[in-house]
């Protein structure tokens, strides 16, 4: 299996390229018609949730800008 690129867009989505599954709550996999990239909703304004329909044009910001996780706890 190849590896998946998650990317955080910028004011945006997140866009998942490469080999992916996205599965609902009860275990039951939306049918992504042999697509290897989408973008998911963050913003919350998609009428097509959990995927990005642009919805969030001039009403979401966030600058995604990678950071260190603080350790786990154990």
């Amino acid at each position: 299996m190849s590896k998946t690129k998650i990317t955080i867009n910028n004011n945006g989505s997140v866009k998942l390229d490469g080999e992916f599954e996205i599965v609902d709550m009860a275990g039951n996999a939306y049918d992504l018609q042999g697509r290897t990239v989408v973008s998911l909703c963050r913003c919350g304004l998609s009428a097509n949730k959990p995927f990005c329909d642009g919805s969030h044009r001039e009403n979401f910001t966030h600058e995604a800008i990678a950071f260190a996780l603080p350790p786990k706890k154990i």
